[in-house]
């Protein structure tokens, strides 16, 4: 029975609408049961629920109302905003009641989106420095799914961001690891703009400062890898377009592949629409 749930959930692929999505599906999602399978699970999760039921299932229920009443105070009540709240709240609570067992429960949680607050106790933790910080996300950054994946990144950017140069070095080792997707976070999580994130604007006037890490990915095997090489180019392209241009000449010279083509191609994009 065990052997064919599992089956049955890997082979799940989610349904393409809120409203498609299966009651007993949806309740297992609530409960913390199952991941979600795509977007549109990802995003009908109810996270207040699911924290309830989380914190009954683990006896601490006291957390809770303290916790909800920080999402009501929200301004605006996204996916992301909540996720962060209740993330930094789960530290608040766990620091002031001496009870960090709860930090491993939830960064091992089946839940995908229980595992993505956890990263937030580690991007919302003032002990920790840029490299301690980057040395427990990266087990997040490496997570299989894709949720997790991007919400990683996103806890700890702002470090990051303050942390710059420190932050580029560290990630810079990141780059030969031989899972794409920890090599994927040294690209996406330094980009100079981003997606739903604070610009780097030292990255936007000094672009250059991230060849650390784009040198070693410019040919990367990795379709995941070329095209967060190619976002962060074409991010820096729309303030240092002439320092693109240079860097995509220079690459297809050292690197005649596919894989550099494809980023170049990518990185290229705004230049190349604003020359029409």
């Amino acid at each position: 029975r065990i052997i064919e749930n599992f089956m049955t959930e890997i082979k799940r692929k989610g349904s393409r609408s809120t409203k498609d999505i299966p009651k007993d599906i949806l309740e297992q999602l609530n409960s913390g049961q199952i991941e979600t399978a795509n977007l549109i699970e990802w995003l009908a999760v109810d996270q207040k629920l699911l924290l309830e039921n989380l914190l009954k299932q683990t006896d601490r229920i006291k957390y809770l109302s303290p916790i909800l009443s920080n999402i009501e105070n929200l301004k605006k009540q996204t996916v992301n905003t909540i996720n962060e709240v209740i993330g930094t709240e789960i530290l608040n609570q766990v620091t002031k009641n001496n009870d960090f067992d709860f930090l491993e429960i939830i960064s091992k949680h089946k839940s995908d989106l229980i595992r993505c607050w956890a990263t937030y106790t580690i991007g919302k933790n003032p002990k920790l420095n840029v490299k301690e910080m980057l040395e427990k996300i990266q087990a997040f950054s490496a997570d299989k799914h894709f949720g997790v994946r991007e919400i990683c990144w996103l806890a700890v950017r702002p470090t990051i961001a303050k942390n710059l140069i420190k932050s580029l070095e560290i990630l810079s080792k990141w780059t030969n690891k031989e899972d794409e997707n920890i090599r994927r976070f040294a690209s996406e999580a330094t980009r100079p703009r981003g997606v739903w994130c604070e610009h780097i604007e030292e990255l936007k006037l000094k672009p250059e400062l991230g060849l650390i890490i784009l040198n070693p990915l410019k040919s990367d095997k990795s379709k995941y890898v070329q095209d967060s090489v190619g976002n962060w180019l074409n991010d820096a392209s729309k303030t240092q377009p002439e320092f693109v241009n240079s860097l995509c000449e220079k690459w297809k010279a050292e690197s005649p592949t596919k894989e550099t083509a494809y980023i170049i191609k990518k990185a290229m994009r705004t230049i190349d629409k604003e020359r029409k």
